[in-house]
């Protein structure tokens, strides 16, 4: 592999993940939050199935490892928090602007290098130690500010709690990134996606249309499925701080987007927390 192919992974998954924020808050209008998360999950998972059987032949699918007896805490945490945070995520994105809830997705950083330190006793370098107070600091700015696009709410939180489960899940999905990638996005996919659905279910959520289905699904194949696929490839040989640090450009992809669809209107708060993340950003892939 080329010493440059992980770097193209993560940015690749950066990219497909980006489309999450901008085009889930479309689909809010016509779907529940929590029966949102499952069909993007869902979508994930069947995607990635397809590809599995239509090229189960192949060199590549060959040479993968299966999962193992010894990976199920990690395999069963990585789909216990896939379940959580995007149902955190929808419903703190209906509550709050696309844009903002784009920016606010780089806190993942901060999540992922703590717990990788804490947890997993990865090492941390000066420079992510400074990326990540500028990022938390950013966060803070986006989340606080009492104004109409980018005031302190409920929204905010739930969307950097979902930050947080993802960091945690990022590391658990490290643990296992040896084994193929198809078989743990598709069980990130079936056992989040079903998890939800059945909570949505077993709650009253209406059933969406039919075209609001598909387009969840389609969705979930790119931003879930697919982002996870090349992100996981990714992690394979940068680790999982790394990983996520070159990650980060999604939230930008994903601000301006919400601009282009939505035409949220840009505020010096907006743009002064936009600048600090950059520069975080910046440090963090240093």
């Amino acid at each position: 592999m080329r010493r440059n192919t992980p770097v193209l992974l993560a940015v690749l998954a950066a990219a497909l993940y980006a489309l999450n924020s901008p085009l889930s808050k479309l689909l809010l209008s016509e779907a529940d939050p929590m029966m949102m998360a499952g069909l993007l999950y869902s979508g994930a998972g069947i995607g990635m199935l397809i590809i599995r059987i239509c090229g189960r032949n192949t060199a590549l699918l060959k040479k993968e490892k299966p999962l193992t007896k010894k990976d199920l805490p990690y395999t069963a945490g990585m789909v216990m928090l896939d379940t959580a945070a995007p149902i955190l995520m929808m419903y703190g994105l209906k509550m709050t602007d696309s844009a903002s809830a784009s920016l606010l997705n780089n806190f993942e950083i901060v999540a992922t290098a703590l717990i990788a330190l804490l947890v997993f006793r990865e090492r941390i370098s000066k420079r992510l130690w400074a990326a990540i107070v500028l990022i938390t600091a950013a966060s803070i700015m986006l989340s606080s500010e009492g104004i109409e696009s980018l005031d302190f709410s409920i929204g905010s939180v739930l969307v950097l709690l979902a930050c947080t489960c993802w960091g945690l899940e990022n590391n658990c999905t490290r643990m296992i990134s040896g084994s193929s990638p198809f078989e743990i996005v598709i069980i990130k996919g079936f056992g989040a996606g079903a998890s939800s659905l059945v909570l949505a279910l077993a709650t009253g959520k209406a059933i969406p249309a039919a075209d609001t289905i598909i387009a969840a699904l389609v969705l979930g194949f790119a931003s879930y499925g697919l982002s996870v696929f090349f992100y996981v490839y990714a992690q394979r040989w940068l680790g999982a701080a790394r990983t996520s640090a070159w990650y980060a450009v999604s939230p930008f992809i994903g601000a301006a987007l919400s601009f282009l669809i939505f035409r949220t209107p840009l505020t010096g708060t907006y743009l002064a927390a936009l600048a600090v993340m950059i520069a975080g950003s910046v440090l963090a892939a240093g």
